[in-house]
């Protein structure tokens, strides 16, 4: 999910051996060797966290996404001060504060974006095209970064573009009835929302590439710290600025936040303890958490495409994650042959 890509930088550090990043579980590694898919339960809780600070942006029907979002940073930006003030990290490193603001304010876009995907579609069908993220990070590596798209990645990006067309299954395509023309548009915004939530958040991954030898710390201070600003700026201009009624909607919003923050450190900790691939594999369980969600709190039953789309860009997400897991393992190792061409 666009939401959490702060952290996704540690993938690439991950096993790598860069000092500059804090290693959570350095006094843990008993429990690691007592539960060696620890990293792969981390990984699925913080699926779980993401898939309801969805849940609570779909609800909370009286609150604009935007200030939503806004609130979201507020979660990321505090717990995080203090970290950057223990490790006493410099927090506007000279040359890179350009790529820091860029990745800032395309990260904040593409949040916003898909906190309004979830508020006018499905949530299952969101979530789907939202995590979608992976797929398009090697296109964009490609163009931006110069780095091999291979045959697995050009079939992962067609799997998951079939995907998106039918779970929004556009009316010039599937000419279906529509009891609710409004409804129609809603959904029609919220799917290009979504889809346009997904190339920003690829594009800030590739950011995050290029961020890959600063401190977490110090990025998401300055994400959070500009992204506040960001979502400000837009709800004063729009007159969006509300303050949430008292009682459930007050405390949803600090759910919110909460909810977002462990997320994060769940994903952060998953990454220091497992590989990459199969931490990417674990959080597709965000997918069948909104199909649950979508169900339970919102009387949404998914259609035969949704289901058809959604599996398709698991499976598109899953071959991304097998890959990664592949490469990462040693030339020799078994299971990399195992893995066969997807190793290649």
């Amino acid at each position: 999910m666009p939401e959490h890509l702060e952290l996704q930088h540690l993938v690439d550090l991950s096993g790598s051996g860069d000092e500059t990043v804090p290693n959570l579980m350095e006094n843990k590694r008993p429990l690691i060797k007592r539960c060696p898919y620890l990293g792969l339960i981390l990984a699925t809780l913080s699926s779980l966290f993401f898939s309801l600070c969805s849940v609570i942006v779909k609800s909370l029907v009286n609150i604009d996404p935007m200030q939503l979002a806004m609130f979201r940073f507020i979660g990321v930006l505090l717990p995080t001060i203090p970290v950057v003030i223990y490790t006493e990290q410099p927090v506007f490193p000279k040359g890179k504060r350009f790529l820091l603001a860029l990745r800032s304010l395309v990260g904040t876009v593409g949040l916003m974006l898909s906190f309004y995907a979830f508020r006018n579609m499905p949530l299952a069908d969101a979530s789907v095209i939202v995590f979608s993220v992976p797929v398009f990070v090697a296109l964009f590596a490609r163009v931006f970064l110069n780095e091999p798209c291979g045959i697995w990645n050009t079939i992962s990006i067609i799997l998951t573009l079939v995907g998106v067309v039918l779970i929004t299954h556009p009316p010039f395509l599937f000419e279906e009835p529509k009891p609710d023309a409004n409804t129609d548009i809603n959904v029609l915004r919220g799917a290009m929302a979504a889809f346009v939530s997904t190339i920003f958040g690829a594009n800030a991954y590739v950011l995050l590439r290029l961020l890959k030898g600063l401190h977490f710390s110090v990025i998401m201070t300055n994400f959070g710290a500009i992204a506040i600003l960001q979502t400000f700026f837009f709800c004063f201009v729009f007159g969006l600025l509300c303050m949430p009624n008292c009682g459930a909607d007050r405390f949803l919003v600090v759910c919110l936040a909460l909810f977002s923050y462990l997320g994060q450190i769940l994903l952060t900790m998953s990454l220091q303890m497992e590989q990459a691939g199969p931490v990417a594999i674990a959080r597709s369980a965000d997918i069948v958490f909104a199909f649950l969600w979508q169900v339970m709190f919102f009387n949404e039953v998914p259609n035969k495409y949704s289901v058809l789309g959604a599996i398709l860009v698991m499976c598109s997400v899953l071959l991304v994650g097998l890959r990664k897991w592949a490469l990462a393992l040693p030339a020799d190792s078994q299971l990399r042959s195992k893995l066969g061409v997807l190793a290649k």
